[in-house]
């Protein structure tokens, strides 16, 4: 928990303005808890018990007062309190936007299902009970010390029998405190394991019935259903502390006043003195003890144990961004322009040699930009292999387009070649690199891989075109735009410095402004991951061409044949293998092929080299 101590005094020490604020209405807010038994005192005292009705009236109106003042404070408080728990949510939720990022963009990493619910929910459950935290501390503080104050200005000896037993009740609340913490994140981890179990119970209910192993999944969710249920009782067991501590704070002091009324009235103290000990103890002291011991024992420990567990799955991600460069071994040597943007002078790449695939090694100087060797892949440890075994090479300058039925494994190739995807077995190099291990720095410098739905962000064309390329000037955005076709769409929102919204752009327009980011990366891999569907044909195939007149390798997942027929090599998903070759080749040798391209009826031409090549 020293996490949660240390980032929140310093959330408190970085807003010192806006808690001196926040101490200042509460002042305010306080005078009615401070001057309500005095005030009452004065009233009996020196207005009804001496006959001077009218002097208790006003006494009794000077009251009235101060509980307006309190209560235009108690506004004004809630007001200040924005300006402290709002920037702490917004420094939380970017910690944690951050981290995830980060660790969904390692390599080899699986979606995580819990993130949204971090940052949603349990960020949410955050700021609330800071809020709830700050005020009823706060609220304890202000109103307790006034209420002591107006005893002591009351009569001392009175003060003095009430602050014995308030003392009391804030030892037994604090050291039932270490227990409550404890008990509340046992709470919160069953919470999460079983959504967790339960998760991938449902997610995997198919392979669970394929399996017959319903009976063992349901035990094993069950298990999580009860050590959930068994930490509800113990906490709710706790709260039987928190009564006590409220008992012996909260109601014995005035208990104590009431048996020793006869003898303080002995003593000299008038009865006004001791009506005004009860209302400060029954009004001040015992509302605020209260919402103490149940705004901490409730809101302060979800805070306190939320807040370390979203801390702790910060840290787990943070190292993503500190991950060790690849050993010299896996780095190929960089050519003179690899850390530059690319060729937006459209020059074609000298011609190559289509590599050949199927496990077939390159020379020693003609390395892979890509190279797939034995990658299986399959959803679930039964589910058949979307991949299995499976090889290709891709040089600079090649360009491939993936078809396939729907679900064949397209998108999955895609995340593979890209490391957003762990292989079970095999290796994916990238100009050498080893994806699995790699930062995400070091992916985001190899490969860029634009899918279907295109991402947009609030700010001026310009930054979105320079995301991945932040030192491209403007005759570079222009030469990309007008290469991928989109220099009337940038006339028409107004050029570079026009200010763009996701929802002010159609969905073709949002790819086109994406795929112009990943034209001008200097990524030498690309991959299109249906990122044109939203084009027409004529602007699809202008995105292509521009990307294969780039510098690099480029894989086209296709949703057109057309992306087909643009391409230097296709591979199709047919049944259970891979199958590349060309497109003339893939019509003779694929019937899966045959049916995508529509030749159901049509002569095939015959191939004009070899046969189609199969992908192991």
């Amino acid at each position: 928990m020293t996490g949660v101590r240390r980032l929140t005094w310093r959330i408190l020490a970085d807003r010192r303005a806006a808690l001196a604020r926040l101490a200042g209405w509460s002042v305010a807010e306080s005078l009615p808890a401070l001057l309500s038994g005095y005030l009452t005192a004065r009233a009996v005292d020196d207005g009804f018990l001496a006959g001077r009705f009218g002097a208790g009236l006003a006494w009794l109106a000077g009251l009235a007062v101060t509980v307006a003042v309190g209560a235009w404070g108690t506004g004004r408080v809630y007001l200040s309190l924005g300006a402290v728990v709002e920037p702490f949510r917004d420094e939380l939720t970017t910690r944690l936007v951050r981290a995830t990022l980060n660790g969904a963009g390692n390599s080899g990493s699986r979606t995580d299902s819990t993130a949204v619910a971090r940052l949603t929910h349990q960020v949410e459950v955050v700021r609330d009970t800071f809020g709830g935290l700050l005020m009823v501390v706060r609220g304890f503080l202000f109103a307790a010390g006034a209420a002591l104050l107006g005893l002591l200005a009351l009569a001392p000896v009175v003060a003095a029998l009430v602050a014995g037993p308030l003392l009391a009740g804030l030892v037994v609340f604090g050291a039932a405190l270490p227990a409550m913490v404890r008990h509340q994140r046992d709470l919160v981890v069953a919470g999460e394991e079983f959504a967790r179990a339960a998760g991938a119970a449902l997610t995997g209910h198919r392979d669970v019935v394929a399996a017959r192993a319903g009976e063992r999944v349901v035990a094993q969710v069950g298990r999580r259903v009860a050590a959930q249920a068994a930490a509800e009782r113990t906490v709710s067991r706790m709260a039987a502390l928190r009564s006590l501590s409220l008992g012996v704070g909260g109601w014995s002091p005035v208990a104590v006043l009431l048996l020793a009324a006869p003898w303080l009235v002995r003593q000299g103290v008038t009865a006004g003195a001791v009506l005004g000990a009860l209302i400060y103890v029954s009004t001040g002291l015992r509302p605020a003890l209260h919402a103490l011991v149940h705004g901490v024992g409730g809101g302060g420990l979800r805070y306190v144990v939320t807040l370390d567990r979203l801390l702790g799955a910060e840290s787990v991600a943070r190292p993503a961004d500190a991950a060790p460069a690849p050993a010299p071994e896996q780095a190929a040597p960089a050519p003179d322009h690899a850390e530059q943007a690319p060729d937006h002078a459209h020059q074609v790449p000298a011609a190559v040699t289509p590599p050949v695939s199927g496990g077939s090694e390159a020379g020693a100087g003609d390395r892979p930009t890509v190279r797939l060797r034995g990658l299986t892949f399959r959803y679930g440890h039964r589910a058949r292999p979307v991949l299995d075994g499976f090889d290709l090479d891709l040089a600079d300058g090649d360009h491939l387009a993936v078809v396939g039925p729907s679900g064949a494994g397209k998108s999955t190739l895609a995340a593979l070649m890209t490391g957003l995807l762990q292989p079970d077995s095999g290796t994916v190099r990238l100009a050498g690199i080893l994806t699995t291990g790699a930062s995400p720095a070091v992916l985001a410098g190899l490969r860029v891989l634009v899918p279907q739905e295109a991402y947009v962000f609030t700010a001026t064309l310009a930054d979105n075109l320079r995301y991945l390329n932040p030192e491209a000037d403007e005759c570079t955005l222009l030469a990309a735009l007008d290469a991928l076709g989109g220099g009337p769409l940038a006339a028409r929102l107004g050029g570079l410095s026009a200010r763009i919204t996701p929802v002010g752009l159609s969905a073709g327009e949002r790819q086109l402004v994406a795929a112009t980011r990943a034209y001008l990366s200097p990524a030498r891999v690309v991959v299109l991951d249906e990122a044109t569907c939203h084009l027409d044909p004529v602007t699809e195939a202008q995105v292509e061409h521009a990307f294969a007149r780039r510098p690099g390798a480029l894989v086209v997942i296709a949703h057109r044949i057309s992306s087909a027929l643009r391409a230097r090599r296709v591979l199709v998903f047919d049944e259970d293998r891979p199958v590349t070759g060309t497109h003339d080749e893939l019509l003779a040798r694929s019937a899966t092929y045959r049916e995508l391209a529509g030749y159901w009826d049509r002569d095939i031409p015959q191939p004009s080299t070899g046969p189609a090549r199969s992908c192991r």
